[in-house]
């Protein structure tokens, strides 16, 4: 999956060494700030003592409680902010995989799926519930102390308790979508990325998909948790997003290219989801500090 990099953010070279295909780093620092960068191995983020750190993940900048855990998946943009953290001895552990360390027969067995379908939702990122870190927090935290098949033992298990935990939560919009003929979401996905630029109704994406109006607005809730509205707008303001990062055209401009006919109501949508305006989510890219 390839993926456009902001582009103020850079590779990262992760220590990691091709026999082992993991690596893991701990450490304590009265302040963090970690500039956007992006690498090709999973990376598993646990930092403690962090509240009002500001993470940036793809598309998405939100300040953090404590503890906080996140996976981000291959070639994903991220970093880290110190923004409004003021707190001493901020434990950070950052675990980090190779994207082929399982192997796709090995993730295919049937007690491995949830863990399978979870680093597929992370090329978005996924941030974890307060309770589900405090509660891995001790496994984590011992990772760096076990060594050699204990040490992939662990990994696992830890993987698998993130995969069917509860209250997760995708961090970031979709950035590019997979071959149209794997599932019907990625058909509507498919179908949304070549025309969210104008009007779209439900009459039109149900009869694209061969489906009734209700049963196709039944399969959109089941599977995004949002109606078909909803759904639309949040890919728009991917797409949005990305051209407020990457483009210096103006924000109404921006508005109506991704489908919002309405400036006013674009706004509105943009910090229901974004939690902050348009002006303010570009001035907060734009302040982000290069790698090096």
């Amino acid at each position: 999956m390839i993926l456009r990099i902001p582009k103020n953010a850079e590779r990262a070279n992760i220590p990691l060494p091709p026999e082992d295909g993991f690596f893991i780093s701990e450490n304590i620092a009265n302040h963090l700030d970690v500039p956007l960068h992006f690498h090709p191995e999973y990376e598993l983020s646990f930092i403690e003592n962090g509240k009002g750190l500001k993470r940036i993940v793809g598309d998405c900048l939100e300040e953090t409680v404590t503890p906080s855990l996140a996976l981000v998946g291959p070639n994903l943009t991220h970093g880290w902010e110190a923004h409004k953290c003021m707190r001493e001895g901020i434990h950070e552990i950052s675990l980090h995989f190779q994207n082929k360390l399982f192997g796709d027969q090995f993730l295919g067995l049937k007690v491995m799926l949830p863990i399978k379908w979870m680093l597929e939702q992370s090329t978005q990122g996924i941030a974890f519930s307060p309770t589900t870190a405090k509660q891995l927090s001790p496994k984590i935290k011992n990772l760096s102390k076990t060594a050699g098949i204990q040490y992939i033992l662990e990994l696992i298990f830890i993987l698998h308790e993130l995969a069917i935990s509860r209250n997760k939560c995708l961090l970031s919009t979709p950035q590019q979508f997979k071959n149209p003929k794997v599932n019907r979401l990625a058909l509507v996905n498919h179908y949304l990325k070549h025309h969210y630029s104008r009007k779209i109704k439900l009459a039109e994406i149900s009869n694209f998909m061969n489906m009734s109006p209700g049963s196709f607005n039944r399969f959109i809730k089941k599977k995004t948790g949002k109606t078909f509205t909803e759904y639309t707008n949040y890919l728009r303001l991917g797409f949005a997003a990305k051209q407020l990062i990457e483009k210096e055209t103006s924000i109404a401009e921006i508005a109506f290219s991704c489908g919002f006919n309405n400036i006013a109501h674009f706004n509105r949508v943009f910090k229901k989801y974004k939690h902050c305006t348009p002006s303010e989510y570009r001035k907060e890219f734009n302040s982000l500090k290069l790698v090096g």
